[in-house]
């Protein structure tokens, strides 16, 4: 590029003079691109609360409104990492391993290097498995689906509803199941070449105790009349088995209707979608107690280190050659997002429902919650979950509510979240030595940009595509039919509208699973007595309950068969690759999990222009991705489900 682009100085002389070609591309470069990616790399939450309100409950939401709703929740973590960053970025303490990877990985990228004997250099390798990925994917992406899930027992029992239920990828326990394709390998849990061997053992070992273990016993016992509703499904149900319908108990004010609720019944959910809730329970305690037993003590020194630390560890001390982004910078930003967000849900009430006390509420816990969290984050690479909690607390205080609750949980939980990147993002700046103005600018810049491509995106494809999201409408293998967005709205009629005292407190059928939280608590205690128990035995510390127990809480909308191809690919990297072929890995393991990302990427989009967009598609047995028609059948007697047998 630097041999391509002009080197004509615009502005020359003049204080905002600026060329498109400083020099040579470095290191440094490629570090601020990637940080400006990270900040609209992921998925802009706040997208689901416009979906919901306009797609399921067919509510309207003006423009303007998802707007300032899209750029506030994004940009709102700008001020809690703006007030954490010298406590959990200027620290050595503060160490964030996960950026740790990136650095090795642009060290290996950018060193000189000689093409080893009977080997590639890394670029080599990069290309060729990009070029792979890029072409491999036309096949699970448009000619052949049935590779994201190959539930082979299904296609040797095709009249068979139990064996499908055991078999099914996409709507059962998935046994024996796997993908083939890399988008549903990596969609939920990340690359799998990028976690370490115990961790993806505790995943493992998690999957295999909720979905092999107590799910079965769950639905095969009829608990929570279990064997009424679909085994694996992300509906919401009515006592006899069908789908709740959740516009008949909303009244004219987009409010719960009591009377309504009363006659149509209390909902129900399937036994995958209750244990999810139950391990969500216990992933939290067990997230507080494992953290306090095991990185206790850790975690106050650090904490301690970092606010009393005056020695500057070598990084910032080159920092600080640098100008740095004034505090008021930051807290602009947080004040003009928090007036912004107040301003517009009294002014737009009718539409989003949250009062102003709930706005700062959810900020009170957003900042109570941001530096505990991020040291546990920066000093063990653990991120406990906190939307459970936000659910509960405005589920409590303000029920009968569906937006009000997802926004609260928007404000309360994403932020936080966002906040939490941002710090890790600066660390990463911290360790390259990125000027912190030029890196704070591409944080800002990206994740405004993310955030209007997404909503225009959005708005767009909800305008367009017709019965996006209704999988009632849709073709068989559409892409359209949103499975997060889903949970989404089923999060916002079980926590906001209906309310959790409706459903887990004492007016609910589900109270039973509030044990759910002593289970988390108590787990890890066992842990630490085993590991106290016998200290020579390493492998006992490496089982973190918060992991295994959380290791299935994105479940739904990921289903069985993303775990089990993401649980081979994870042991063929970490274990077989990492311990046999040492020298493989290190050159090779991480260009191959990128190559395979970015493949994947520019051969969606390409289909999608190329095909989708002209609604062409392919008519033959393999479109099925999974090919388990009985699978979401209930088995209760008498149940009537069109396309299902009756027992």
């Amino acid at each position: 590029m630097a041999g391509v682009i002009t080197r004509r100085v615009f502005f020359e002389g003049r204080r905002w003079q600026f060329t498109l070609n400083p020099g040579p591309f470095n290191v440094k470069e490629h570090v601020l691109i990637t940080i400006f990616a990270n900040s609209g790399a992921s998925s802009v939450y706040a997208i689901h609360i416009i979906s919901v309100v306009k797609i399921f409950y067919r509510k309207e939401m003006s423009f303007p409104v998802a707007l300032v709703i899209v750029l506030t929740t994004q940009v709102l973590g700008f001020g809690w990492a703006g007030l954490f960053r010298r406590y959990l970025v200027e620290p050595a303490a503060m160490w964030w391993p996960q950026n740790l990877v990136q650095v090795s990985l642009f060290r290996a990228l950018h060193e000189k290097e000689q093409r080893p004997k009977g080997g590639l250099m890394r670029n080599h390798f990069f290309l060729i498995a990009f070029i792979c990925s890029f072409s491999y994917y036309v096949f699970p992406g448009y000619l052949f689906p049935m590779l994201t899930s190959l539930s082979w027992i299904c296609w040797l029992f095709p009249a068979s509803v139990l064996a499908q239920q055991l078999g099914s990828g996409l709507h059962g326990l998935g046994i024996g199941a796997v993908g083939l394709d890399w988008s549903s390998i990596s969609a939920y849990l990340g690359s799998p070449l990028a976690s370490p061997w115990f961790a993806t053992a505790n995943i493992a070992v998690g999957f295999a105790l909720v979905m092999y273990v107590i799910t079965p016993i769950a639905y095969w016992l009829n608990i929570y009349r279990a064997k009424t509703f679909s085994l694996f499904s992300d509906s919401l149900f009515t006592s006899s088995g069908q789908e709740y319908n959740i516009s008949a108990i909303i009244n004219e004010h987009f409010q719960l209707d009591a009377e309504a609720y009363e006659r149509e019944g209390p909902l129900y959910l399937c036994t995958v979608f209750s244990v999810y809730y139950g391990i969500s329970f216990a992933c939290l305690t067990a997230t507080v107690v494992h953290g306090f037993l095991f990185h206790g003590k850790e975690i106050w020194l650090l904490s301690k280190s970092a606010f009393s630390e005056k020695k500057m560890d070598i990084h910032t001390k080159l920092m600080r050659r640098y100008k740095q982004v004034p505090e008021w910078w930051f807290t602009c930003i947080l004040l003009v997002n928090i007036v912004a967000t107040i301003f517009i849900c009294e002014y737009f009430k009718d539409q989003l429902q949250l009062p102003w006390w709930g706005v700062l509420l959810a900020c009170a816990l957003a900042i109570f919650f941001t530096l505990p969290v991020g040291v546990i984050t920066a000093t063990t690479n653990q991120t406990p979950a906190l939307n459970v909690i936000t659910e509960f607390i405005i589920g409590y205080i303000y029920p009968g509510y569906p937006v009000a609750n997802i926004l609260f949980k928007v404000y309360g939980y994403i932020s936080m979240k966002q906040g939490i990147t941002f710090l890790q993002d600066f660390k990463l700046g911290h360790y390259m030595k990125i000027p912190p103005r030029e890196m704070f600018m591409a944080q800002v810049v990206g994740t405004i940009v993310a955030a209007l491509v997404h909503l225009r995106t959005a708005w767009w494809l909800m305008d367009t595509v017709p019965d996006i999201c209704n999988r009632a409408l849709l073709p068989a293998g559409s892409p359209w039919t949103c499975p997060g967005d889903t949970v989404f709205f089923d999060g916002s009629v079980i926590w906001g509208l209906i309310g959790p005292r409706r459903i887990f407190g004492d007016l609910g059928y589900y109270s039973a699973i509030n044990w759910f939280f002593l289970v988390g608590a108590i787990a890890p205690f066992i842990v630490w007595l085993a590991h106290k128990a016998f200290p020579d035995k390493e492998w006992i510390r490496l089982i973190t309950m918060p992991v295994l127990l959380g290791a299935t809480v994105s479940m739904p909308p990921a289903t069985a068969v993303n775990y089990t191809s993401w649980i081979i690919a994870g042991f063929l990297s970490g274990f077989v690759a990492y311990r046999y072929y040492r020298g493989w890995w290190s050159r090779h393991n991480y260009a191959l999990s990128g190559a395979l990302d970015a493949g994947l990427a520019f051969m969606a989009v390409l289909l999608y222009l190329c095909l989708g967009m002209k609604h062409v598609s392919l008519s033959w047995w393999g479109e099925d991705p999974d090919g388990c028609p009985l699978a979401a059948c209930p088995t209760a007697k008498g149940v009537v489900v069109e396309g299902c047998p009756v027992f």
